[in-house]
């Protein structure tokens, strides 16, 4: 009996994807399309399928398509990875780059927030891109089955290229290494703006992805941003070191499910069992220049308690946090927003220092109080965020001076 090989899901809560089924095999081509919105869709899809099958030199075999109404870029990705399954690992189908996802990121942006997505599961990343989150993370570790990462690392990499994530920081949590350099070779290509590392716990790991991600797109390729995940007290440990082990390195962020497990005690919602490492972290991160960001809350149901933990997130110097459902999303940006008090403060070192800056004074003072340079940088970086936010306009310097 020939060999099956099936790649998708099929299941009632799995509208937007669909379950391919390839058998290798002689004689002619055969394709059967199943499911889907009536004829014409079926048609439509078998035509697809039979372009993607003739691109990656398939002229023989049987192919099973269950539609549950799946975008062109997700039936590519699954039929390619039954294929490289199949008789054919060499075999990539890209269906081409939208203009919208080919922009850079930059190093200091606001991260707010970042939403998890599961990797393998296409209907939530046009959902993601509609979330407003500062960031998407496409995940390839903790939420796909160890059986599903091979298929989900090409459904994440045609995911790049065909889902417009509306000015979102695009970015992919890849497998704790070896496996995520594997994850890498697909996506590394992508214009991915950010990789996520998990249980990172050396140097030497942000090497290992620096390297691959070089071997992927050369030495002169597009920078890539890295934020190394700390989940364990020896991460923790080697945070400095993990943080400076390249320049692309500009946000570090704490797991703290997999580190209180480490540390053997029980996450809380007050989360002292956490304070050291997270301060720690925090501290870390400012000396040496990249943001701090924060673990996810896991309640989606508890806003008041999202609310109270990024509020203590905040005061212990974070700069955003993860998300795992949208509606997180409005409550971390409203918590971690300046609010009046901090913007009205703001606004009057930025005046002084512009105002020392126009007389050519050498210090900036405040009243009596004479204002350091990392007290200005701080408040031009609230001004900023402020403005971002919509709660500042963006002229009101000049407003101020008439």
């Amino acid at each position: 009996m020939a060999t099956q090989i099936s790649a998708g899901n099929r299941g009632e809560r799995d509208h937007g994807d669909c379950w391919v089924c390839f058998e290798p095999g002689a004689g002619n081509l055969d394709i059967q399309v199943e499911g889907g919105e009536g004829a014409d869709r079926r048609e439509i899809l078998e035509t697809f399928a039979g372009q993607v099958l003739s691109h990656c030199g398939v002229e023989a075999g049987r192919l099973r398509i269950v539609d549950q109404g799946a975008a062109e870029y997700v039936l590519a990705a699954r039929i390619e990875a039954c294929l490289r399954r199949g008789g054919y690992p060499e075999v990539r189908y890209l269906p081409g780059m939208l203009a919208e996802n080919k922009g850079a990121s930059q190093a200091r942006r606001m991260r707010l927030s970042r939403l998890y997505l599961p990797g393998n599961t296409p209907k939530l990343a046009a959902k993601g891109a509609d979330s407003k989150a500062h960031g998407i993370i496409l995940d390839l570790e903790d939420s796909v089955a160890p059986a599903r990462k091979f298929e989900a690392r090409i459904l994440v990499r045609n995911t790049l290229q065909q889902v417009d994530f509306r000015g979102a920081e695009r970015m992919v949590r890849i497998n704790q290494l070896p496996l995520g350099l594997e994850d890498l070779q697909e996506i590394a290509g992508q214009n991915v703006h950010m990789i996520l590392i998990p249980k990172c716990e050396s140097a030497a790991t942000v090497a290992a992805v620096n390297d691959a991600i070089a071997r992927v797109n050369g030495s002169d390729g597009p920078d890539i941003f890295l934020m190394p995940i700390i989940e364990s007290c020896l991460g923790v440990l080697r945070a400095e070191e993990i943080a400076t082990a390249a320049p692309n390195v500009v946000a570090m962020t704490i797991g703290l499910e997999d580190y209180t497990a480490d540390l053997g005690v029980r996450r809380t919602g007050e989360a002292i069992e956490s304070l050291y490492a997270r301060s720690h972290l925090v501290n870390v991160c400012k000396a040496c220049g990249i943001q701090a960001i924060d673990s996810v809350f896991s309640d989606v149901a508890d806003m008041a308690a999202l609310a109270d933990n990024v509020a203590r997130s905040k005061a212990l110097g974070f700069e955003g946090m993860g998300c795992i459902h949208p509606r997180q999303i409005p409550v971390v940006h409203e918590n971690f927003a300046p609010d009046s008090k901090e913007i009205d403060k703001a606004k009057k070192i930025v005046l002084a220092f512009q105002d020392a800056t126009d007389r050519g004074l050498g210090v900036v003072a405040l009243g009596s109080k004479m204002i350091d340079p990392p007290v200005v940088e701080r408040a031009q970086q609230t001004i900023s965020q402020a403005v971002a936010m919509e709660l500042l306009a963006a002229d009101w310097a000049a407003e101020a001076v008439s």
